[in-house]
């Protein structure tokens, strides 16, 4: 990873101050977190919907929907309107 850009900052980082590297430390150390949590939520979200697609697929769910479609399926019929 030693990029001419890493290189540069590396560079830049010598002519800093002890106080401007520990600020600095903690900013990166703040963005790190952030992208992790980012990163970890589109995660979950990508298997939230793999689960949901086994789900959907399953002929054992498909069956008990069916079942309660048609327990409430009466109830449809209520008068209300679809909006």
């Amino acid at each position: 990873m030693n990029s001419p850009h890493l290189i540069k900052i590396e560079h830049d980082l010598r002519v800093l101050s002890l106080e401007e590297l520990e600020w600095l430390l903690e900013r990166i150390a703040k963005q790190v977190q952030e992208r992790k949590q980012i990163s970890n939520t589109l995660t979950d979200v990508k298997y939230m919907n793999e689960q949901l697609v086994t789900m959907a697929s399953d002929l054992a769910i498909q069956t008990e929907i069916t079942t309660i479609n048609n327990e409430f399926s009466i109830t449809e019929m209520d008068g209300l309107q679809k909006l």
